[in-house]
């Protein structure tokens, strides 16, 4: 029996390429991103997506998780208290070794998770995420800062704007 599912999953890798529109690769790349914005929100897209369309590639895997309701309602969760906190002021920069953690180690699983429900390396998917996660809360960062001094704006005003971007962009990548 396993070997026909082995066999099974070898045949399927080659041909189920539904949660893809391009390379696995670019993908977790771009989710990182998603992850140095909003730590947990890239998590939440992706175990929401998995577990409105499961994937035999993960089940039995150590992130097979994902795929679960209750993750999927964990994360949702998790991403909008998130989203709230991130509004308060006199929170850490996401620049700082405490808050860069959390969106490192999000990009490098929502990479790696890519990847893995595509039969490719999760190394190499989560190394992507983890570089995209970084790039982008370095971006982020500085690009929100800026935009408040130019403005005159508050900067919940670009917090709302970063919430909404990482929403749709992050959905348009799971697509």
């Amino acid at each position: 029996m396993a070997a026909l599912l082995a066999v099974y999953k070898g045949n399927q890798r080659r041909t189920d390429m539904s949660i893809l529109s391009s390379s696995t690769n670019q993908k977790a790349l771009a989710l990182g991103a998603i992850a140095g914005i909003r730590a947990m929100t890239a998590p939440a897209l992706l175990s929401n997506h998995f577990h409105h369309s499961p994937t035999i590639f993960l089940e039995g895997t150590k992130l097979g998780y994902l795929q679960k309701s209750g993750v999927a309602t964990g994360t949702k969760l998790l991403a909008v208290l998130e989203m709230l906190g991130d509004k308060i002021p006199n929170v850490p920069d996401r620049i700082k070794p405490i808050e860069l953690l959390p969106r490192v180690v999000s990009g490098g699983l929502v990479g790696a998770t890519l990847a893995e429900a595509n039969g490719e390396s999760r190394i190499t998917g989560g190394l992507l995420g983890v570089v995209g996660a970084l790039a982008s809360s370095y971006v982020f960062f500085f690009l929100r800062t800026r935009l408040v001094k130019i403005t005159g704006l508050p900067d919940a005003t670009f917090a709302l704007m970063e919430d909404a971007l990482a929403l749709k962009a992050g959905s348009a990548i799971l697509k």
